[in-house]
């Protein structure tokens, strides 16, 4: 029983979870204090630390050939700079007022409660698991972690069938359908959206709809999933919607997640809207100054609308875990927000959005102007010029950039971060159309196609005033 955080000056950071947040804010804390200040213990439940998320559907689809290549940092390399990594270790309940927590061993079941002067909460999201018959089957499959991962692979390597269906179409769903794919599958889709990648608006979805189609994976929209069906041997064989059965070796299940705070609510600690901590700039929870949180279990304050979101990246998350190092450590640091840029792809059809969506900017109350446009990734008449779609939201009257959705091939994503850096420093599009960008034929035509997308909007704003 570690009952006591060390004697004498020493304190003891002690951080729930081992992975992009939790083990940032660990890392960065002991490159401010060492050993002899600062005592770091740090529990992770599952079997891997500091991993990629985010390459898991790479992994299983074959694009990464090494799990390891996922891991960042290994537990013994965390020891061997000065963290106590516990592995294999669950905490099952924080004491807020007793400033400790309780930690079981998943494999022996034993329990032991470990004292803290500061807590860093780094408990991370779960997949949605919807409640149907049959859907904790096996075959069924969420997809969040380097566990998760294996156990599909495993799945897949004893499955005789080459069936399978992904639930939902997001990013995860959309990225695990192609690694299926990739994997010899016959893939379908159900996703109860008009079309995949909610994160964008639908006009822009259905150009993602056709490039899956392009990949031989059946789409099926505007459906739920009401089931999942079993065989006789127990295993799941079949997805069913209120209208139709689809035939299954394999289900993923990508229908998003939700921020993991259980054992947050159990304790008292205050929960957003969209069921993420609630933390201030400096990432302290709310109300506590010696607890902080972080990753895929908070919620962030949306730059441009004003509003709390809970976007889980692991983008967010590593800046998260600098930030609470840097404060846990003694130091001081604060997180503006986010704008929300994503990318992503299907194939060689590139996916970026940044900002709000239209349905964002309503439910915002913002009055805006759309526009849409079709430019080339390079000067038209260079080799291997392809084409791009950018859309636009910009506020009305004001003129103010909401937010950027992009579909292309090569050189198509990374340009939303022109966009987010607009964002970020509330600019107007007229402002934008004066942007410095790089231009050679090779890189992009004389306008960017985000300064044409731009230009139009500035004179649709200019039209509305």
């Amino acid at each position: 029983m570690d009952m006591s955080a060390s004697g004498g000056t020493r304190e003891r950071l002690v951080v729930i979870g081992g992975d992009a947040a939790g083990m940032s804010a660990a890392s960065q804390a002991r490159r401010l204090k060492g050993p002899d200040e600062l005592e770091i213990v740090a529990f992770e439940r599952g079997h891997f630390s500091s991993f990629s998320a985010c390459g898991i559907p790479y992994w299983v689809g074959g694009d990464v050939t090494d799990r390891d290549d996922l891991i960042a940092r290994t537990p013994e390399e965390h020891r061997a700079r000065g963290i106590d990594l516990r592995m294999r270790t669950e905490v099952t309940e924080i004491d807020v007022a007793g400033g400790r927590v309780r930690a079981r061993d998943v494999e022996s079941g034993a329990e032991s409660w470990t004292s803290y002067d500061k807590l860093v909460i780094g408990t991370g999201a779960r997949p949605i698991r919807p409640e149907l018959p049959g859907v904790d089957a096996p075959g069924v499959h969420g997809v969040q972690t380097l566990d998760d991962g294996q156990a599909l692979l495993d799945t897949l390597a004893h499955t005789r069938g080459r069936r399978a269906v992904v639930v939902g179409a997001g990013y995860i769903g959309v990225e695990m359908a192609e690694a299926l794919i990739n994997r010899g599958y016959e893939v379908t889709v159900v996703n109860r959206g008009r079309e995949p990648m909610s994160t964008l608006d639908p006009d822009m979805g259905r150009m993602v709809h056709e490039a899956m189609e392009g990949l031989g994976i059946t789409m099926v929209n505007g459906a739920e999933v009401t089931k999942v069906l079993t065989g006789d041997d127990g295993r799941v064989r079949a997805v069913a919607t209120e209208d139709a059965e689809f035939p299954a070796d394999v289900v993923v299940l990508g229908i998003g997640v939700r921020p993991e705070t259980a054992l947050a609510k159990a304790a008292g600690l205050p929960i957003g809207a969209s069921g993420g901590l609630l933390t201030d700039l400096g990432m302290r929870v709310r109300g506590h100054e010696n607890i902080w949180a972080g990753g895929d279990c908070v919620e962030v304050l949306d730059l441009v609308s004003g509003q709390q979101r809970h976007i889980p990246l692991g983008t967010h998350a590593n800046k998260h875990g600098q930030v609470i190092g840097t404060n846990a450590g003694g130091g001081y640091a604060t997180f503006p927000g986010v704008v929300g840029t994503a990318v992503s792809k299907v194939c060689d059809l590139e996916i970026a959005r940044t900002g709000l969506r239209e349905k964002d900017a309503l439910r915002a109350g913002l009055r805006f102007v759309t526009v849409t446009i079709e430019s080339t990734s390079r000067a038209g008449y260079y080799p291997g010029a392809s084409p791009m779609t950018v859309k636009m939201l910009a506020e009305r009257r004001t003129g103010r950039l909401l937010g950027v959705q992009i579909v292309g091939r090569e050189g198509a994503g990374k340009r939303v971060d022109i966009a987010a850096v607009a964002l970020t420093a509330g600019m107007t599009v007229e402002r934008m159309t004066a942007l410095d960008l790089g231009y050679a034929p090779p890189f992009s035509p004389v306008w960017d196609p985000v300064l044409v997308a731009a230009r139009k909007a500035a004179r649709a704003v200019e039209r509305q005033a």
